[in-house]
């Protein structure tokens, strides 16, 4: 078990999901976010911005391992999302490293991948290797940074870091896109804490999906880690409406012109 175990961006969803999943998982949950949090037993709260290194480093102090999701998570002008998905991906790395924490899970996107083809109905899921880093906005542009940051940290530091490319985090899938991209809480739960447990982590990039029948990326090097998800998008193909997937693993939402400065 761990002893502390930090979360920045506690306040989101995802950031609630872990909170809740993973409390038996750490001594200690310290949680952090830019809005107020009111600590339960066995959790501490820090109201300060994960862009400000100081108060990242005060608050990596003592901690075993951290999970990264503080961002803005969705596009935006880029200079809206400098600090809270560049700035702050640097502060969260830099802290462990001054401070000691030897590991780091970074919620990257599939953003990062977003104008990757759809691959034809039928084919295998895959990984690429090296993993396509083809961003479709400035959104998934911060996560590549993300990635790249962690990668040199690893290699030049030592920093064990899991990159993980979540697809569609939801309570239940909405679109038929979701059918290959969607990624319940529990097994949000599940992944992060195998990349949490795992014996030797090193530097990965992981999808971040559940065991979905339609899924375009396949579980191997995550589940080699101890991921065993446990839900399927196809449960639910019924519920939903007839819709265009989108040529892009992206979706439709992101690759229309930019409308932005």
């Amino acid at each position: 078990m761990l002893h502390r175990l930090l979360i920045t961006g506690a306040a989101g969803s995802i950031g609630q999901a872990l909170r809740e999943g993973l409390r038996g998982d750490a001594e200690v949950l310290r949680l952090l976010d830019t809005q107020p949090l009111a600590a339960l037993p066995g959790e501490e709260a820090i109201q300060a911005d994960a862009a400000d290194l100081e108060a990242m480093r005060a608050a990596m102090r003592g901690v075993d391992a951290c999970v990264h999701l503080a961002a803005i998570p969705h596009e935006g002008p880029f200079l809206e999302l400098l600090n809270p998905n560049y700035i702050s991906t640097w502060c969260v790395l830099e802290a462990a490293r001054l401070e000691g924490c030897r590991r780091v899970v970074f919620a990257s996107s599939n953003h990062a991948q977003g104008f990757e083809p759809v691959p034809p109905p039928g084919t295998p899921p895959s990984w690429d290797h090296p993993r396509p880093m083809h961003p479709d906005t400035y959104y998934g542009v911060s996560k590549v940074f993300g990635e790249a940051m962690g990668s040199m940290f690893h290699d030049k530091f030592g920093l064990e870091v899991a990159c993980l490319r979540i697809g569609s985090f939801l309570p239940k899938p909405t679109t038929p896109r979701n059918l290959a991209t969607w990624l319940s809480p529990g097994d949000c739960v599940r992944l992060v804490r195998a990349c949490l447990t795992a014996p030797d982590l090193g530097f990965r990039i992981l999808p971040g999906i559940s065991r979905n029948t339609r899924r375009w990326w396949h579980l191997a090097e995550a589940e080699a880690l101890g991921y065993d998800p446990q839900d399927d998008a196809e449960e639910y193909v019924d519920q939903l409406d007839e819709a265009p997937v989108g040529d892009f693993q992206g979706g439709t939402l992101y690759t229309g012109p930019e409308t932005t400065p």
